[in-house]
């Protein structure tokens, strides 16, 4: 199952076809949204991230991620594994395993990763609005997304959305019948973030073997 999350992680790096648009109501949501984040030069934000398999297996995981946008810089720490890149790098931590696996940075503007995890349904999508839910008291937001790339691993992903315009959580409809989820629990904006959250130290993964794929 932890092995899932690294899969699902993938989903991000995707290169995503031509923008499309087919509801208004819910461009204008997802304009006002992007807008916000736009603006956001570093986040930190804690989430929970679930899998529920269709067989009924399922995985929970608690994480944390630091953004800086401007050096395309990330970290993303799970209890599983970890992701870090120094803007040209990216090291994938995998803990269970003790590997750590090497790549070049994809900075390009053509596919998604951390920088634009918030905002990555600008593109690559038809859309449309469903009806309003309540988590907890709150009254959130939802739109529907199909990616127009009918080759992805998966068909529908559910975005809700809070008052203040911020995403609430994910969800994501794989074709296996598996359903991922990623709930965003707090958000930090503008914050100064220290070097050391982007850097790749070795000493502290002392008995993991390093593979470069670059």
């Amino acid at each position: 199952m932890k092995k899932q999350v690294i899969v699902l992680m993938l989903f991000l790096w995707s290169t995503l076809a031509a923008f499309a648009q087919n509801d208004p109501p819910a461009q204008k949501l997802l304009d006002e949204v992007s807008k916000k984040y736009d603006a956001y030069k570093t986040i930190q934000s804690n989430f929970g991230f679930s899998a529920q398999q269709a067989k009924g297996e399922s995985y929970v995981d608690q994480g944390t991620l630091f953004l800086n946008k401007s050096k395309n810089q990330y970290r993303i720490q799970l209890n599983s594994q970890e992701l870090i890149s120094d803007g040209k790098a990216t090291y994938s931590v995998l803990k269970e395993d003790k590997e750590v696996q090497i790549a070049d940075a994809d900075n390009s503007s053509s596919s998604i990763g951390p920088n634009n995890l918030f905002t990555f349904y600008k593109s690559g999508f038809k859309y449309v609005s469903a009806d309003d839910e309540r988590v907890a008291g709150e009254v959130l937001n939802v739109i529907e997304l199909s990616p127009i790339d009918t080759k992805n691993n998966y068909f529908k992903i559910k975005l809700r959305i809070n008052k203040n315009k911020h995403i609430h959580d994910v969800l994501i409809f794989d074709k296996s019948g598996a359903r991922y989820t990623y709930t965003i629990k707090t958000l930090y904006v503008n914050n100064t973030l220290a070097n050391s959250n982007f850097t790749f130290n070795k000493a502290n993964y002392p008995n993991y073997e390093l593979v470069d794929l670059r």
